[in-house]
């Protein structure tokens, strides 16, 4: 991780959960982080934090609601104006709804697709002309995938969230033949967790917190930590290896 010391990571979703664990294992790191989310009252109190430890690097706090492209865009002029630009894109930021294929409502539907997909496709998007403009020939474009993004699960529930995951699996495979074919030594990586104990469940089962719970206490799922251990591990690969698609869950964990 030496090389990334001083450099620029975007971390799309910072403000809880594995956005959040991302932003402070890559500030441990020495990286200048910007952490982007609707509410930042979060990411402000991580970034205290991580001034307290004495953490080599900076979490910089930025609102942006990733469902408004405007808003997207605004971010990263900032961050060119402030920070010259970015060189780590970490597309995290996810959400599912329980709308069914049969049943479900579009205004759920578009939400997903805004944010699970279109967000990610635009940060990669304004990530590579950020790298190319300034030459950057080693950036990272990491995309916080899921399970559900290889199988699809049986639960009503889950299955748009999951066909969202697989856009998200394509994507990354057509960002990286992309890259490959501007000749640039960009990488892209999908890393798919199984199931991550963060307040996903909680917010996805809004109106049944038990449903919520019994998720997590049906065996021991992965940490925040773990995923943020991940993105560590892809970025300190040498620069000639691409770990195209890390899968990662509970041992426990039946599929």
């Amino acid at each position: 991780m030496e090389r990334w010391k001083g450099r620029v990571a975007l971390v799309t979703g910072a403000s809880v959960g594995i956005g959040a664990a991302v932003a402070r294992a890559l500030v441990q790191q020495g990286m200048r982080v910007v952490g982007c989310a609707r509410n930042v009252d979060k990411i402000e109190k991580l970034a205290a934090e991580c001034q307290s430890a004495g953490y080599s690097g900076t979490l910089i706090p930025y609102k942006c609601d990733l469902s408004n492209e405007e808003e997207i865009l605004s971010m990263f002029s900032a961050i060119k104006t402030l920070h010259k630009g970015v060189d780590v894109c970490i597309n995290n930021a996810g959400l599912a709804h329980n709308e069914p294929l049969l049943s479900g409502k579009t205004e759920g539907w578009r939400n997903m697709i805004d944010v699970n997909v279109l967000a990610l496709s635009i940060c990669t998007r304004e990530a590579y002309k950020s790298m190319k403009e300034r030459n950057v020939d080693d950036g990272h474009i990491i995309n916080i995938n899921s399970m559900g993004g290889h199988r699809v699960v049986q639960s009503a529930d889950e299955h748009f969230y999951c066909a969202t995951k697989y856009a998200v699996t394509a994507l990354t495979e057509g960002i990286r033949q992309e890259l490959r074919e501007a000749n640039t030594h960009i990488r892209a990586t999908c890393i798919s967790p199984g199931i991550v104990e963060t307040e996903f469940a909680f917010r996805h089962h809004n109106s049944d917190p038990e449903k919520a719970a019994a998720v997590y206490e049906s065996m021991k799922c992965l940490k925040a930590e773990d995923i943020a251990s991940a993105v560590t591990y892809v970025l300190s690969a040498p620069p000639h290896v691409q770990i195209g698609d890390l899968q990662m869950r509970p041992v426990e964990q039946v599929s």
